[in-house]
């Protein structure tokens, strides 16, 4: 078979690379764009770690392509300096220089002189935490207590609100973390981030597909009291199981208004098994801390009439492909993948080590609750009704 030329990007095809990229499309979507395999683009996109380069521009006053172009002709014609410079309305100087820095009199070429321009003028502003290391050993290092970018950046300016050299953004961290040219943070601590990619991702990007079974005499989401869906009062909990590899899983349940998070361990997905472990971790929970729990269209709660029998615990379904309803559930399922990798075997996790999972999601800081921790406002609620 016969191997196809090797394709040069142009600068507007990259364009179009970047924006189908932003829109959350795959490498091999991208590249089918051009007739291509994935190969020929992930270079492009991985040099800076799948994020946008800035958008270059030229200073106003700088000579354009189609001066280079008169000067190269004015050359070839053996025109002087004045007359060029008259006819572009330059300073002599500025075309003067303009032809000895690109080849002299012989030697000069518009296209290449231009290259060159746009060559020289790359002036790389140097990254905050390049600038302040102090401030880089302190991202560095909550980024290994596990903590995303995000909340870094918001508890440093929780915790130092009056001192801007403890100001970093988030997306300035990412992209220290993803764009290694610039010598700020240590590849090493991507593997600390939640989702481990080689790339930046679009947040619109996603694989997952909902394919769950009908359960009979669900109550719908839709049914749930505007209490519940506004976070007005505590005790309102979403759930979901968190699958891992050899049919293993956890549940994981969220309370909607603090965030705090419980991990179940469920050593079967049957119905019976998941409802009886529910019902105990129920039963460990004051009555005004657990009154609802919504869950998808799974089958593992087909035995949902026995748990609200067991516990007076109304359960919500949401509505089929429709995993947004529980929003909540769905992020904290995403923060676990950071401890529970896609895969790996969970059988082996002990109640006990989940208990201790779960103590250091909640005491993270979260941007929606003015980077307080789960564990504080919950332990608030607690005290509230003590």
């Amino acid at each position: 078979m016969k191997q196809r030329p090797r394709i040069y990007y142009s600068e507007s095809q990259k364009a179009v690379m970047w924006e189908h990229w932003r829109k959350g499309e795959s490498l091999q979507q991208i590249a089918q764009l051009f007739n291509r395999n994935h190969s020929s683009i992930e270079g492009i996109l991985a040099e800076t770690g799948g994020i946008r380069p800035r958008q270059r521009c030229r200073c106003a006053l700088a000579l354009t392509l189609p001066e280079r172009e008169e000067i190269s002709r004015a050359l070839a014609a053996g025109n002087s300096i004045r007359s060029m410079a008259t006819l572009l309305g330059r300073a002599p100087s500025t075309i003067s220089r303009e032809i000895k820095r690109n080849g002299g009199y012989e030697s000069y070429r518009a296209a290449q002189a231009e290259q060159a321009a746009w060559d020289r003028a790359r002036r790389p502003k140097t990254c905050r935490l390049v600038e302040n290391r102090p401030l880089a050993h302190i991202v560095a290092a909550k980024l290994q207590l596990l903590w995303s970018p995000q909340q870094i950046a918001g508890w440093l300016k929780h915790t130092y609100p009056n001192d801007e050299r403890h100001r970093v953004s988030h997306e300035t961290i990412y992209r220290s973390l993803y764009i290694q040219a610039r010598g700020a943070l240590k590849k090493e601590l991507l593997a600390h981030l939640r989702r481990t990619r080689v790339m930046r991702r679009s947040r619109h990007y996603t694989q997952k597909t909902l394919n769950h079974g009908r359960i009979l005499d669900t109550v719908s989401i839709s049914e749930r009291p505007a209490a519940v869906e506004d976070r007005a009062v505590p005790g309102h909990w979403e759930g979901d199981l968190l699958c891992g590899g050899k049919s293993s899983q956890i549940a994981t349940l969220v309370e909607r208004q603090t965030r705090y998070v419980m991990l179940v361990k469920v050593p079967s997905k049957d119905t019976e098994t998941v409802i009886n472990d529910l019902i105990r971790q129920a039963r460990k929970l004051p009555e005004q801390l657990y009154q609802s729990l919504t869950w998808d269209r799974g089958k593992e709660m087909a035995g949902h009439k026995r748990f609200t029998l067991a516990t007076d615990i109304q359960v919500y379904f949401c509505d089929p492909h429709h995993p947004w309803q529980r929003g909540s559930n769905e992020n904290t399922n995403g923060l676990l993948r950071q401890y529970f990798p896609k895969g790996i075997d969970l059988s082996g996790y002990s109640q006990a080590k989940l208990n201790t999972v779960a103590r250091q999601l909640n005491a993270r800081p979260r941007k929606t609750l003015n980077y307080e921790t789960p564990a504080e406002r919950f332990h608030q609620s607690v005290a509230s009704i003590g």
